[in-house]
Order: structure tokens, then C-alpha cells, then sequence
């Protein structure tokens, strides 16, 4: 149900999700659905979470065995990706809040920003200052890869150069802190 709900947001947005459209996808009657899921507002939520946790299994797989500029080259070509190709799941994530601790919104949430701490371990940053480098990287990779899912790049400057453009600064200001 989730998936199909995830697949279907990545088709027709976020915005434009309602209960009827996985019910049609899977040929029950919208009421069934119910069964499964407390409503819209339910099914949202499963799917932000279903989203932070490919996201995290994406950056966390592509990272490994990397460090310095190759993971966080790694890490953010991956996040990237994952932006591009699921838009609709990603838009879930955002501004969506864990009930609590053990919500498994936050527990994916957890082990995406794990993924990119991992990163920062590659660069001698302090630890008062390690949630301000997450909060940049967020930053960088998400109005990247939201602005290019939106094609707001309609320049001719090729896409791909411009990222790594971004990867070399990052790198380069990640090793002067």
C-alpha cells in the first residue's frame, strides 16, 4: 500500500496524491485502504519514512569505503539521484515531524544524517560544529537536486559540471574549517 502510494507520488506529486489513486493502482475500493492506513495524512507520513530510509540506504551504501571529496562526492551524487528520481516521496520528507523518538520517521531521519556524518569524519571538523556542516550539506544537495527536478537550471552550463563545481567547494570549505 505504502509503495504503491511512494510510486504513485513520484508519478503524479506529492500535492496530487489522494487515497483513490492506490486503490485504484491496486484494484480495491478506496475504504479498504483504511484498514491499512489511518488516512492521507497517514499514508504521507509512511511514505516520507519509506523515503528517509532509501535515501539513507542510497548515501550510506554509496559512501562506503570512500573518504574526504570521494564520500562526499559519493553521498551527494547519491542524494541527488535519489531526489531526481523520486521526487514525489522526497517532497513527503519535508516539513513532515517524527512523533516522537522511536517514530520511524525519525529513526530513518537518524540514519540519513549518519550517512552524511559519516562524510564529515573525513574532514577535521569540531564538534560543536558538526550539526552546522549537516545543515550546510542539506542545504547544498537538497536546493541542488530540488531546483533541478523543478528544471530551474535552463541555462546552457551542463548540469553534471555545475554539481561537481559544488562538490569542489564544499570540499574546499569543509577543509578550512
Amino acid at each position: 500500500m505504502v509503495a504503491a502510494g511512494a510510486a504513485l507520488a513520484d508519478e503524479v506529486g506529492l500535492a496530487n496524491l489522494t487515497m483513490g489513486l492506490p486503490a485504484t493502482r491496486l484494484g480495491v475500493r478506496t475504504p479498504s485502504l483504511y484498514k491499512h492506513v489511518g488516512g492521507q495524512e497517514d499514508l504521507n507520513r509512511r511514505i516520507a519514512a519509506l523515503a528517509l530510509s532509501e535515501a539513507a540506504d542510497a548515501v550510506g551504501s554509496a559512501v562506503q569505503g570512500y573518504a574526504g571529496r570521494d564520500a562526499l562526492a559519493a553521498a551527494a551524487l547519491a542524494f541527488r539521484a535519489f531526489v531526481l528520481e523520486h521526487p514525489g516521496r522526497y517532497a513527503a520528507t519535508l516539513g513532515m515531524e517524527p512523533s516522537g523518538p522511536q517514530d520511524s520517521l525519525a529513526t530513518a531521519g537518524r540514519r540519513l544524517l549518519d550517512a552524511f556524518t559519516t562524510v564529515l569524519r573525513g574532514y577535521n571538523i569540531e564538534e560543536p560544529d558538526v550539526n552546522h556542516a549537516l545543515r550546510m550539506l542539506r542545504s547544498l544537495c537538497h536546493g541542488f537536486a530540488t531546483l533541478q527536478a523543478a528544471n530551474g537550471f535552463q541555462w546552457s552550463t551542463a548540469i553534471d559540471e555545475s554539481f561537481d563545481w559544488l562538490i569542489t567547494f564544499t570540499d574546499q570549505g569543509l577543509r578550512t574549517i
